[in-house]
């Protein structure tokens, strides 16, 4: 144990197992190993450790990783927890110079810096992997700047759009939760270590060279504080979770789009499943996944905040439970993005169903737009053409095929050729400011997502992480 002299016994066995946290702290490994060496360093440059007690500490806890990295590395149940695992082995391979290398530090600062080096890579990792699921919803789009298909609001027929649009339409989420995740990353990056237990450490360490090693921005400026927030974790969760609604809600609508009442999709084999009773069904469990692992994602930072409302200053036990909901979080995503992007790639689309499912009354907006044009003011114009709609729906027949003897005796306001001036192409031509679902203002769209994408390429690194 890392402690006990001033106990009388030990531990009690149940106390012991709720105390310890190293069945899943042990993920962190290669953070604490890498805080570890780079901490003997920042003695040695403090003249606390002699060069030669440095460099035995070094490869002694080189030789610790090697273990992790082979899966040689044994725990033993005395381990509480990883931090104290890694000093158990150093001085088994290195003899009792190990004992020197906690001087002026402790596990709570020392755990600090381990998950927050744990989630600037989560970040790189996850920030990569939204850039594929962007770059595929992009490149299926890129063949459909003018496949019409019906758009809803209230999932109610609302105005005829293009399939590009609609799949753009989640490539800039996405953009948003990369920026997220990219600011979580700056936000974890500022060192803790040289905080000690609270007070500080008492021996001259140049932390700002010490954050220089590790990959850190800068250092906290408050031992206090340094030890107790876990801001970054809660911001990563709810980064974790924002982007879970944001696959839930690309998830649900291809959900129904690939049902036979729809038919605007068909999903490829590889991510559908079957029934174990019905032979013909085909079922879209990938996306069903993504819609209900955002339930998961919103607890995890629900459950964090609770847990540091009424946390008093410095550090507390309770912080154990900020690991894992950070993990899990990181594991939902980094398992659930890359099947979502390979789902998108060899998703299959129907155009003549989408055309199909184009209702006339669609156009009842370009009808009032045209009577805008002439100069009705929109309140009138939008009156008329409601009143347009449910004259077809009187009759039975579409707003297009209203005959225009009928459409002129429903209101001075209107001219015979009015109906014969609505157009599906001529709705998408008519919304090409920026944005809109015109084809040639898709068409831009569609080369700056492109741009952006390709621009997160030449900065992601793709860098590896989840040791579970």
């Amino acid at each position: 144990m890392l402690w006990g002299g001033r106990f009388a016994g030990l531990l009690d066995p149940a106390a012991h197992a709720l105390n310890r946290s190293l069945p899943f702290d042990r993920r962190l490994w290669a953070e604490d190993v890498a805080g570890s060496r780079a901490w003997a360093h920042a003695l040695a440059r403090a003249g606390v450790l002699t060069g030669d007690e440095a460099a035995a500490l070094d490869a002694g806890l080189q030789a610790v990783a090697d273990e992790f990295r082979c899966g040689a590395f044994a725990f033993a149940e005395a381990d509480e927890d990883i931090h104290s695992a890694v000093e158990r082995r150093l001085g088994e391979l290195a003899g009792p110079v190990a004992g020197k290398l906690h001087t002026g530090r402790s596990r709570n600062d020392q755990v600090a810096t381990d998950l927050r080096l744990w989630v600037m890579t989560a970040c790189d990792r996850l920030v990569d992997a939204t850039g594929q699921l962007a770059s595929a919803l992009v490149e299926a789009a890129t063949p459909h700047g003018a496949t019409l298909m019906p758009g809803f609001t209230h999932l109610q027929p609302a105005q005829p759009i293009t399939w590009a649009h609609w799949l753009l339409a989640h490539v800039w989420p996405l953009a948003r939760d990369r920026d997220r995740l990219n600011q979580v990353r700056a936000s974890a990056a500022v060192l803790p270590l040289g905080a000690a237990a609270l007070a500080g450490t008492a021996f001259g360490i140049d932390r700002a060279a010490l954050a220089a090693d590790l990959g850190f921005r800068a250092v906290t400026p408050n031992s206090l504080d340094a030890v107790a927030d876990r801001d970054f974790a809660a911001e990563f969760l709810f980064a974790a979770a924002l982007t879970g609604i944001h696959l839930s809600r690309l998830a649900e609508p291809l959900i129904l789009f690939a049902t036979p009442a729809f038919g605007f999709i068909a999903l490829d084999d590889r991510f559908s499943t079957g029934s174990s009773l019905m032979p013909q069904k085909k079922n879209p469990d990938p996306l069903e996944l993504a819609r209900g692992k955002a339930g998961r994602l919103i607890g995890h930072v629900t459950a964090l905040l609770a847990t540091l409302k009424g946390l008093p200053s410095a550090y507390d036990k309770d912080l154990q439970e900020d690991k894992e909901p950070v993990f899990d979080a990181f594991d939902t995503l980094d398992a659930l993005l890359p099947v979502l992007a390979g789902l998108v790639a060899t998703l299959r689309v129907d155009p003549a169903r989408m055309a199909a499912q184009l209702d006339p009354a669609m156009l009842a907006t370009d009808l009032a737009d045209h009577l805008v044009r002439r100069g009705i003011p929109f309140r009138r114009a939008h009156a008329l053409a409601g009143r347009a709609v449910r004259l077809a729906e009187d009759r039975g027949v579409a707003l297009t095929a209203l005959p225009a003897a009928d459409l002129v005796a429903l209101d001075a306001a209107f001219e015979p050729d009015d109906i014969a001036a609505l157009d599906w192409s001529a709705a998408l031509d008519a919304r090409s400011a920026e944005g809109g679902t015109a084809p040639a203002a898709v068409a831009r769209q569609l080369a700056v997502a492109r741009a952006v994408v390709a621009a997160w390429g030449d900065k992601d690194g793709g860098a590896s992480i989840g040791r579970r």
